[in-house]
């Protein structure tokens, strides 16, 4: 669907998703300051926290020793393997009742495209056509709380970025609309960093030249700083008019459990980040192991198979080294684990530690393209398919397989 002049797009963002979550599964939890990622002592980051510990300092994607150091009050946990997806999927499945057009960004995130649904909720009492989408907007977010019990926060704008804005602007659990014709003054005070696609780093740069919002940004002068963030400022003000070309885009899934059938699109990938920098090659080979054994489950799941496979490897100095191969199609372990195999002999100092190591496939295809020839060498899809209906009953750790056996 392509939305016009009287676009309407909402992004309706969970809040503090992961700590939703395990609020629901542990209600002790609820109103305490909690922190999910990696454990106190040991490497990783902040995967999400909440609202209660955020005034401290701490926010997602930090390291998890500053976190500690900020907030040694909070609790701690690791998350729960194998719910989060299963969530997310009951809160797109609420938003697909008032709109055919919804789309995952992430999965914690959600576009809905509401243009030309006007007439559908217009009600009465509805002062315009805006008021009527605010209207079902405020429903539908009050539907994810009521029955799943999640909080979510959505914004309602005439393009992707504004309604992105909007909702981070309606946080935490409010619904905020920028109407059209109100585009300029709603981001006028907003820091540049509230830009989607405006870095840490950008942002910096900007600040750093004396542009620290969105409308210092848009009423740049002409003259050298204009020019210099020209591409920046651009950008902005397409975000603030609509056209005909601007959609919801497609689902991207951000996250390893979320893997809708038949998606081709992007790409497959899973890391592992070690406590303490491993220096034998078995367990490096190992986990390698457990690595495309994930992305293969997960490509199984899409309906996928990958034509390219990708070795991401980080010494105990932070020195990222990333290796990539093409091979014929494949989803099967014993095939992306030889040539992760081949790759790491590429790169591996047995003298220098690991730290991490990530497997990816990327150049997906359907299950049903074309099989390369020679035939015969690719074993039969019904021993993978057996393997994951085992995992689908009993969960993703229940049928595991050796290295030795990948290496056959």
């Amino acid at each position: 669907m392509f939305s016009g002049p009287r676009a309407r797009l909402c992004c309706l963002d969970l809040d503090t998703f992961f700590v939703s979550v395990e609020r629901l599964l542990n209600p002790e939890l609820c109103g305490k300051p909690v922190v999910v990622g990696a454990l106190p002592g040991s490497r990783g980051v902040v995967t999400a926290c909440s609202y209660e510990v955020r005034a401290f300092g701490v926010r997602s994607g930090m390291g998890i020793a500053e976190a500690v150091r900020r907030a040694p009050h909070a609790v701690f946990m690791r998350g729960t393997s194998g719910v989060y997806g299963a969530y997310a999927q009951r809160v797109k499945a609420i938003l697909e009742r008032y709109t055919p057009e919804v789309r995952t960004a992430s999965i914690d995130e959600f576009y809905l495209d509401f243009s030309g649904c006007e007439r559908l909720y217009r009600r009465a009492a509805d002062a315009d056509d805006d008021a009527a989408i605010e209207r079902i907007v405020r429903e539908l977010r009050e539907r994810v709380q009521v029955e799943i019990g999640l909080p979510a926060s959505a914004g309602i704008g005439c393009t992707r970025a504004m309604a992105k804005m909007a909702s981070n602007v309606a946080k935490p659990a409010g619904v905020r609309m920028v109407r059209v014709g109100e585009e300029r003054a709603f981001v006028a005070e907003l820091p540049v960093r509230r830009f989607p696609g405006i870095g840490p780093v950008a942002a910096e740069e900007l600040n750093q030249a004396g542009v620290h919002t969105l409308g210092e940004l848009l009423s740049l002068p002409e003259g050298p700083r204009r020019a210099r963030f020209r591409r920046t400022t651009e950008r902005v003000e397409q975000a603030l008019h609509p056209t005909s070309a601007q959609r919801i885009g497609r689902d991207r899934p951000a996250f390893r459990e979320h893997d809708p059938e038949h998606l081709t699109v992007g790409s497959i990938s899973n890391e592992r980040t070690f406590g303490q920098d491993v220096r034998e090659r078995v367990r490096v080979e190992g986990q390698l192991c457990s690595l495309a054994e994930r992305v293969c489950w997960r490509a199984r799941s899409r309906g996928a198979r990958a034509r390219t496979v990708t070795l991401r490897l980080r010494y105990s100095n932070f020195e990222t080294l990333t290796r990539s191969r093409t091979i014929p199609p494949t989803n099967v372990e014993a095939k992306v684990y030889a040539c992760v195999l081949e790759l790491l002999a590429e790169v591996l100092d047995p003298a220098r530690g690991v730290r991490l190591l990530g497997v990816g496939l990327s150049n997906l295809v359907g299950e049903d393209t074309q099989l390369a020839l020679p035939l015969g060498k690719e074993p039969p899809p019904q021993v993978g398919r057996a393997i994951d209906d085992v995992r689908a009953r009993f969960g993703f750790e229940a049928i595991r397989l050796g290295a030795s056996a990948l290496r056959k």
